[in-house]
């Protein structure tokens, strides 16, 4: 239920709320030092063999940094993302439902509503209580995220606000950005192909000559507005109107009191400032989502002219760096749904059932698996292929196609697919001139990629997988658990199962032989035995019929 009668979507305090009454919240009392504990506590449920449904927000209450000093404001890592069932709460919908919101809030966005008092401005923090230690940006708490690497604690979770200054267009980005000092940050916008929206609009300021570009960095804010920040929609396309879209009503919005830009007025907490148009300083390292440290360069610095908040102010943090990580969630989640939008509607092909991006250390960007029919056409695998490789510049650097049995999160499994379904010769192609896109060694002038596409499908019936059969597996198990023997995780595939070269003479055969009957199929293949035959030559390449039996 909504706290607030004039907003018709939870704020950041609801959707927590939610979160723990669903059990996916974990509240740290303890004393947690933001600048060498906060992430890693929260990276072990990524790294620690923990499954993803087991993975959970977490909300820190008595945060210090290394020095010792105590923070007013909490922080909450994982809150958006940690899992697609905490991504799910935010859309208020279940995870199979996600990708048809997203369609619908595109194609029905809701112009945003202006008011003239908001939350995000009970407290104002300008002038003199910027500037100097424990003051301004240095009074928060924001975390290192890559302790041993990073240079700054890093703001992380952002929608970051910019206008274009020709057309009067906002746009909302999820951009890092490096503490400084008490009154300054240095932001990252160029992580797109092309440069990100703020970038386009740092470069048209630029051009007319101004000297800065307004900006404002929120933290925290209602999940329908946060998830814009991560998404990658058209440069010209209001996000504001879309968290509309996606929350059924109007987002309620405020102007900034510093910087002439709109923000929404139930953020937790918004940095306004300039960024400098002519100067910019080193920034980083920092541990990236490509799961690489970004190096020190030189990136945008940006004067801090006022800080406003909740009163009870409840800040955000990604947990990013190597995937699988939060913003990873995040992107994989709505991207997915994309992807196989495209290559269903736009492009027609009706075989692909799915397309997951593969998430563990390549970060979501690099490697794309479509998931195909049996039976599928050459030519319309092939469509697919393709239309992946260049439906995103920055994705799809590898992508294969496999069948409906193989899991594509299985690496075994995927390479099982690559080992006995693929060809090099004839089912490998390789596509030039592709950008670097987002990663370790990002584009520059002259700079080119290439992306490898695979056809992983079976190209004919194939023989079963060579394990017991389901019914025989599962009676296995439940002796298994009947000796109180360690629990088990199923890995596809725990089971064998018909690949089509298979009929109903082997399958009565394999029944019997289950049931003890064996010496009657013994019985049965003496009436088969045959003269003038080589060892191994297959029953089918002979004269008794066995050709012409069903497959199944």
């Amino acid at each position: 239920m909504m706290s607030d009668p004039n907003r018709a979507y939870p704020d950041l305090h609801e959707h927590i709320e939610a979160l723990k009454k669903a059990g996916l919240l974990v509240t740290v009392d303890d004393p947690v030092d933001k600048d060498s504990e906060m992430h890693t506590l929260v990276r072990w449920q990524f790294v620690g063999g923990l499954r993803e449904s087991e993975r959970k927000a977490f909300l820190f209450r008595n945060i210090q940094n290394a020095k010792g000093r105590s923070y007013e404001l909490p922080i909450v890592v994982g809150a958006l993302a940690a899992n697609q069932d905490i991504y799910s709460i935010g859309m208020g919908v279940p995870v199979e439902e996600i990708g048809r919101k997203w369609e619908q809030a595109i194609a029905n966005p809701i112009p945003a509503s202006e008011v003239s008092e908001a939350r995000c401005h009970e407290v104002i923090i300008e002038g003199q209580d910027l500037i100097g230690a424990g003051k301004g940006l240095d009074s928060l708490p924001i975390p290192v995220s890559t302790p041993g690497f990073d240079n700054a604690p890093t703001l992380t979770s952002t929608n970051v606000v910019t206008k274009d200054p020709e057309t009067g267009i906002q746009n909302m980005g999820t951009y890092r950005a490096g503490l400084k000092a008490a009154d300054r940050l240095v932001v990252r916008m160029a992580t797109r192909v092309g440069g990100a929206g703020g970038y386009q609009h740092y470069k048209k300021h630029r051009e007319r000559g101004d000297k800065e570009m307004p900006v404002a960095i929120i933290l925290g804010c209602p999940p329908c507005v946060a998830f814009m920040g991560p998404q990658k929609l058209p440069l010209d396309m209001d996000e504001m109107a879309i968290a509309g879209g996606l929350a059924g009503a109007s987002i309620n919005i405020v102007k900034a009191r510093t910087v002439d830009l709109m923000v929404p007025a139930e953020a937790e907490l918004v940095i306004e400032g300039l960024v400098d148009t002519e100067m910019v300083e080193p920034e980083g390292p920092f541990g990236e989502s490509h799961g690489h440290v970004a190096l020190e360069e030189f990136n945008m610095p940006m004067r801090i002219t006022a800080i406003t908040r909740r009163k009870n102010a409840i800040l955000t943090s990604y947990i990013s760096q190597a995937a699988p990580s939060e913003s990873s969630v995040i992107k994989r989640v709505a991207y997915e749904p994309l992807f196989l939008t495209h290559l269903r509607d736009a492009l027609g092909v009706k075989g692909v059932k799915k397309v997951s991006l593969h998430e563990p250390l390549t970060g979501l960007l690099r490697v794309t698996i479509l998931t195909v029919e049996r039976d599928t056409p050459k030519t319309e695998i092939w469509r697919a292929l393709y239309g992946a490789a260049f439906f995103k510049g920055d994705c799809s650097k590898i992508c294969i196609a496999v069948n409906e049995d193989i899991d594509p999160d299985n690496a075994d499994a995927m390479l099982w697919a690559m080992a006995y379904r693929m060809n090099p010769g004839e089912d490998v192609q390789t596509l030039a001139h592709r950008g670097q896109g987002h990663g370790p060694k990002r584009e520059h002038a002259g700079e080119e990629d290439s992306t490898l596409l695979m056809d992983a499908t079976m190209k004919s019936p194939m023989p079963p997988v060579a394990l017991p059969t389901q019914e025989y597996m599962e009676k296995g198990l439940a002796l298994w658990n009947k000796l109180g023997l360690p629990a088990v995780k199923p890995m596809p595939p725990w089971f064998g199962y018909s690949l089509g070269d298979w009929n109903d003479v082997w399958h009565q055969g394999a029944k019997r032989a289950a049931e003890g009957d064996y010496l009657e199929n013994g019985q049965r293949t003496l009436q088969r035995q045959q003269k003038g035959l080589v060892p191994e030559t297959s029953v089918r390449d002979t004269e008794d019929g066995w050709s012409d039996l069903d497959h199944w």
